[in-house]
């Protein structure tokens, strides 16, 4: 998240979200998906990715498609 949106690691925290990172819009969105799919070798859903906007919801959508991941 981090890189995506380009600020420190110490700006992310359990709370952020597309309300409280000034950098998160629709472009960064789709890159932050790419980038973690990419990092994770997972694949989100389509119907997951809208409703993806703080990181609470990020963890569990990934956490989610790690358990789900064929190996």
């Amino acid at each position: 998240m981090s890189v995506v949106f380009e600020i420190s690691h110490s700006e992310i925290y359990e709370y952020s979200s597309i309300d409280t990172i000034q950098n998160w819009d629709s472009i960064r969105q789709l890159n932050l998906i790419i980038a973690l799919e990419e990092e994770f070798q997972i694949s989100i859903p389509d119907e997951e990715i809208g409703n993806m906007v703080n990181y609470k919801i990020i963890y569990h959508v990934i956490l989610e498609a790690l358990e789900n991941k064929i190996p």
